[in-house]
């Protein structure tokens, strides 16, 4: 069994907008995933840069940044044995066009960018990313 472990979760503007929050939510709890913090909040532009400060230099990052301040989300601290990578494989590929199908952005996602959800990648970026919007006191 993996150790215990906390990622980042986002459902991004385009899944609140198109109701989908439940169900994201749902497919994590259904795999034994738990919710240990969650909040919906609408990120201002300079909240986003800050937020995917390390994509400052790539081609999409304007597009992004204007897309995940577009709109409410809602980010969560999902916590379980081995998360980031489970909450990856749920998620499936950044690329919907290349997830496999039953994940979260094979059924819901038509656009590389506005594909529903985003999830930490590594251990590392996992405690940068729930640290940019929670405090300790905030995650049970």
């Amino acid at each position: 069994m993996g150790q215990l472990e906390r990622t980042l979760s986002i459902v991004k503007p385009d899944g609140v907008s198109r109701g989908l929050i439940g169900e994201v939510v749902g497919r994590f709890e259904r795999a034994g995933i738990r919710i240990a913090a969650m909040r919906m909040l609408h990120m201002g532009k300079k909240e986003a840069e800050g937020f995917y400060a390390v994509h400052k230099d790539k081609p999409f990052f304007r597009t992004l940044t204007d897309f995940m301040s577009s709109g409410p989300v809602v980010v969560m601290v999902l916590e379980g044995q081995d998360v980031i990578r489970r909450n990856r494989e749920l998620m499936g590929a950044t690329n919907y066009k290349d997830a496999k199908p039953g994940t979260i952005r094979a059924d819901f996602a038509n656009d590389i960018e506005r594909n529903v959800v985003h999830g930490s990648d590594s251990p590392e970026n996992a405690a940068k990313e729930i640290a940019y919007f929670f405090s300790v006191l905030d995650i049970t």
